[in-house]
């Protein structure tokens, strides 16, 4: 496939899937064998679209208006990498607390392998912290830039 192929692919899928909520699209575009890191608390590899699914279920139950743009997509042969920001309400179940009712709003990126037309490989960085402070579950700390100021 050709990096601009690739890239198309990767729009497609955080439209489709995140923001159009197309669980399908997961089933179509993911591979059977496909492996993506850093979705969860912990750096637990998700496996497959049924192991997908569940998260996508969560993150789409939980903020059902969920809104992701890509603000910037680079691809290099058949990997692509994409830094976005997320907006959405936390109006619905999928998280371990009940809907809170607030808006978020965070960032992350993503690092994908494509083979053969599908995602088959994923590696995530978003900021949950910043969405379970602005959801208020976790406290927010009283000068979060302390770790821009000299210390020592």
């Amino acid at each position: 496939m050709k990096t601009d192929d690739n890239k198309a692919l990767v729009q497609r899928w955080f439209d489709e899937v995140w923001n159009q909520g197309r669980e399908d699209t997961i089933d179509e575009m993911y591979t059977a064998d496909g492996v993506s890191y850093g979705l969860g608390a912990a750096n637990t590899a998700v496996r497959g679209p049924q192991e997908f699914k569940i998260f996508f279920r969560n993150l789409r139950g939980a903020f059902p208006d969920t809104h992701i743009q890509l603000l910037d997509i680079i691809a290099e042969g058949n990997e692509v990498a994409v830094r976005f920001e997320v907006q959405a309400t936390h109006t619905g179940t999928g998280l371990p607390f009940p809907p809170t009712g607030r808006p978020v709003k965070f960032s992350g990126m993503s690092f994908l392998q494509i083979v053969d037309g599908k995602l088959t490989k994923g590696w995530n960085c978003w900021d949950q912290l910043g969405m379970l402070t602005q959801l208020g579950v976790i406290p927010s700390a009283a000068d979060a830039d302390d770790m821009l100021k000299a210390q020592l």
